[in-house]
Protein backbone atom coordinates (compact mmCIF):
# COMPACT_ATOMS: atom_id res chain seq x y z
CA UNK A 1 0.00 0.00 0.00
CA UNK A 2 1.32 3.41 -0.96
CA UNK A 3 1.14 6.05 1.78
CA UNK A 4 2.83 8.75 -0.31
CA UNK A 5 -0.39 10.74 -0.57
CA UNK A 6 -0.60 10.97 3.23
CA UNK A 7 2.99 12.21 3.43
CA UNK A 8 2.47 14.75 0.64
CA UNK A 9 -0.86 16.11 1.95
CA UNK A 10 -1.10 15.44 5.69
CA UNK A 11 -3.70 18.14 6.37
CA UNK A 12 -6.02 16.90 3.65
CA UNK A 13 -5.62 13.33 4.92
CA UNK A 14 -6.49 14.35 8.48
CA UNK A 15 -9.46 16.38 7.23
CA UNK A 16 -10.79 13.42 5.24
CA UNK A 17 -10.33 11.14 8.23
CA UNK A 18 -12.24 13.57 10.49
CA UNK A 19 -15.07 13.80 7.95
CA UNK A 20 -15.30 10.01 7.78
CA UNK A 21 -15.41 9.75 11.58
CA UNK A 22 -18.05 12.51 11.78
CA UNK A 23 -20.22 10.79 9.17
CA UNK A 24 -19.90 7.51 11.06
CA UNK A 25 -20.98 9.19 14.28
CA UNK A 26 -23.94 10.92 12.57
CA UNK A 27 -25.07 7.59 11.10
CA UNK A 28 -24.83 5.88 14.48
CA UNK A 29 -26.79 8.68 16.24
CA UNK A 30 -29.28 9.34 13.42
CA UNK A 31 -32.37 8.43 15.48
CA UNK A 32 -31.45 10.77 18.33
CA UNK A 33 -30.48 13.57 15.95
CA UNK A 34 -33.78 13.20 14.08
CA UNK A 35 -35.71 13.59 17.36
CA UNK A 36 -33.80 16.69 18.50
CA UNK A 37 -36.03 19.34 16.83
CA UNK A 38 -39.09 17.95 18.64
CA UNK A 39 -37.34 18.13 21.99
CA UNK A 40 -36.81 21.90 21.84
CA UNK A 41 -40.46 22.92 21.46
CA UNK A 42 -41.88 20.07 23.58
CA UNK A 43 -39.56 20.87 26.50
CA UNK A 44 -40.38 24.57 26.34
CA UNK A 45 -44.15 24.06 26.22
CA UNK A 46 -44.26 21.42 28.96
CA UNK A 47 -41.85 23.08 31.38
CA UNK A 48 -43.37 26.54 30.96
CA UNK A 49 -46.85 25.12 31.54
CA UNK A 50 -45.68 23.37 34.69
CA UNK A 51 -43.80 26.41 35.95
CA UNK A 52 -46.68 28.79 35.29
CA UNK A 53 -49.81 26.77 36.11
CA UNK A 54 -48.68 24.00 38.46
CA UNK A 55 -46.19 25.99 40.51
CA UNK A 56 -48.03 29.33 40.01
CA UNK A 57 -44.87 31.32 39.22
CA UNK A 58 -45.00 34.67 37.38
CA UNK A 59 -44.79 34.61 33.57
CA UNK A 60 -41.44 36.43 33.36
CA UNK A 61 -39.85 33.98 35.79
CA UNK A 62 -41.08 31.00 33.76
CA UNK A 63 -39.86 32.57 30.50
CA UNK A 64 -36.37 32.80 31.98
CA UNK A 65 -36.66 29.30 33.45
CA UNK A 66 -37.31 27.61 30.09
CA UNK A 67 -34.86 29.71 28.06
CA UNK A 68 -32.46 27.48 26.13
CA UNK A 69 -29.35 27.87 24.02
CA UNK A 70 -31.36 26.98 20.92
CA UNK A 71 -33.98 29.73 20.59
CA UNK A 72 -37.66 29.08 19.89
CA UNK A 73 -39.32 30.86 17.00
CA UNK A 74 -42.84 31.14 18.40
CA UNK A 75 -44.47 31.13 21.81
CA UNK A 76 -48.09 31.54 22.89
CA UNK A 77 -49.35 31.48 26.47
CA UNK A 78 -53.14 31.18 26.42
CA UNK A 79 -53.68 32.05 30.11
CA UNK A 80 -57.50 31.77 30.20
CA UNK A 81 -57.34 28.18 28.87
CA UNK A 82 -54.02 27.40 30.58
CA UNK A 83 -52.54 26.23 27.28
CA UNK A 84 -48.98 26.86 26.09
CA UNK A 85 -47.75 26.45 22.51
CA UNK A 86 -44.06 26.65 21.59
CA UNK A 87 -42.49 26.40 18.15
CA UNK A 88 -38.86 25.88 17.27
CA UNK A 89 -36.74 24.26 14.56
CA UNK A 90 -39.82 23.73 12.39
CA UNK A 91 -41.81 21.83 15.02
CA UNK A 92 -44.62 22.97 17.29
CA UNK A 93 -45.93 21.46 20.54
CA UNK A 94 -48.75 22.36 22.92
CA UNK A 95 -49.03 21.63 26.63
CA UNK A 96 -52.27 22.06 28.55
CA UNK A 97 -52.94 22.19 32.29
CA UNK A 98 -55.27 19.33 33.27
CA UNK A 99 -55.76 20.07 36.94
CA UNK A 100 -54.08 20.21 40.33
CA UNK A 101 -53.54 16.45 40.53
CA UNK A 102 -52.62 15.81 36.89
CA UNK A 103 -50.48 18.89 36.16
CA UNK A 104 -49.57 19.67 32.55
CA UNK A 105 -49.47 17.29 29.62
CA UNK A 106 -48.33 17.58 26.03
CA UNK A 107 -51.26 17.24 23.63
CA UNK A 108 -50.98 14.95 20.63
Amino acid sequence: MNFGVIRRRPRLSVLLLLIAVLLGWVWQERVALWAFPDIISAYTAKEYCSCRYVENNPADYCQAYVKQYVPISGFLDDAPNKRVTASGMGRSHTAVWLGARQGCRLTP
